[in-house]
């Protein structure tokens, strides 16, 4: 039996990826009860980021008090064909007890690649001594295959480079995903789109708009994300993150459209439901291009753009975009007459350039019509990753 006073030490390595950071594990370091899913798992993951925590603030864990620095990953060998490695994500809430299984985070998918080539994951012939590693990624959370292509130099995962990714202070190495087949087959009955329409009148209480009824395009792809109007909620799509978290009303209203559009997209059976799945949908807003200064005080003309978008994310506006979120754009944006695709000015687009807080971002994706629906074949995007720390997270021993 575990000594309660006793600190249990895991192996661990403190990673960001994107415009996240999480603690990544190796499925076999786990304490024995909890390489398998349920509460001794949550309860552990909870403890090493510091959740719940009613201060909102995470001193006593690993976490950051942010949905983009509040995550836990494990991996492991994948016993799957043509896989290397099994990767599961969990978001965990800052200040609810419990832990959120129901989607992907798309910027730790970027430091799931460089950890599984560092964490000896990947098979050595299949690491280049210089060159580019292809690490093939069962995506567990919502079963879908991601590609992630690190740079190795002398058979070390390349870190440091001169890419620059607006919403990280510094450059680093690039590394390019490849999201294959992204659109949500699963538990919504679903493929692409969970009602079968581009745009749907979604009905939400009289409060978020008036006469109850707001436009949106609500997809499966990345992660279930449902796009609004900026200019419908009374935006303009320009928003920092102060103009949107420091106003509660605001957050209330963004957290009834997302309750809406996750009981139309079967994501929930009853408004409680949501929650405890915090995580997705994602609720963002969407504008044509126009000037506007980011978080850094960066000035983003609008014709460096073809569109604005604000996400956001566990109940708050994101400072920079959810990288399955950007999968999900990307998916829209190539999809004639989706409220993201007409922000972008409409038609036929394999690749959109969108404005948020912290700068713009550039996306792909390839979408084609077969017997009358629209598929995607992939989505593309790059990111960076980067080992901050790796060593041991410590928890009490009667914290799981």
């Amino acid at each position: 039996m575990t000594d309660p006073q006793a600190q249990v030490r895991i192996p661990a390595t403190y990673m960001r990826g994107g415009t996240s950071k999480g603690v990544f594990f190796r499925l076999d370091d786990l304490p024995e009860r909890c390489r398998v899913p349920g509460e001794a798992r949550d309860r552990l993951f909870q403890r090493v980021i510091g959740s719940p925590d009613p201060y909102a603030a995470h001193i006593d864990g690993m976490g950051g008090a942010t949905s983009s620095t509040s995550k836990c990953v494990i991996l492991s060998k994948s016993c799957r064909p043509e896989h290397d490695v099994d990767y599961l994500y969990g978001q965990v809430s800052i200040d609810q007890p419990f832990v959120d299984w129901s989607g992907n985070c798309g910027n730790l998918t970027t430091a799931v690649g460089a950890f599984a080539i560092h964490a000896g994951l990947i098979d050595a012939e299949r690491v280049p001594d210089s060159g580019v590693c292809a690490v093939r990624i069962w995506q567990a959370n919502i079963g879908k295959t991601i590609v992630a292509h690190v740079p190795v130099t002398n058979g070390q995962v390349q870190e440091t480079g001169n890419f620059e990714l607006d919403g990280v202070t510094f450059p680093a190495a690039e590394i390019m995903l490849e999201f294959l087949d992204p659109s949500d087959d699963g538990e919504a009955g679903s493929a692409l789109f969970p009602t079968g329409n581009l745009v749907d009148d979604l009905a939400v209480p009289e409060g978020v708009v008036k006469g109850g009824v707001l436009k949106a395009t609500m997809i499966s792809a990345g992660i279930p994300t449902v796009f609004v109007n900026a200019a419908d909620i009374g935006y303009t799509g320009t928003e920092l993150r102060e103009h949107i978290n420091g106003d509660p009303q605001a957050l209330a209203r963004f957290e009834q459209i997302r309750v809406a559009a996750a009981l139309r997209m079967g994501l929930i059976a009853k408004p409680e439901d949501a929650a405890t799945r915090q995580h997705t949908p994602k609720i963002a807003f969407v504008a044509p291009p126009r000037e506007y200064t980011t978080s850094s005080g960066r000035a983003v003309a609008a014709g460096d753009v073809d569109l604005l978008v604000r996400a956001l994310s566990m109940g708050r506006l994101h400072h920079a975009m959810m990288g399955t979120a950007a999968v999900a754009i990307a998916t829209a944006a190539a999809i004639p007459g989706t409220l993201v695709n007409l922000a972008a000015g409409g038609g036929e687009r394999k690749a959109v350039r969108f404005g948020h807080p912290s700068g713009t971002l550039r996306v792909g994706a390839e979408a084609r019509r077969v017997d009358g629906q629209w598929t995607i074949t992939k989505a593309i995007m790059s990111r960076s990753a980067r080992i901050l720390m790796e060593g041991w997270v410590r928890v009490p021993g009667d914290a799981f």
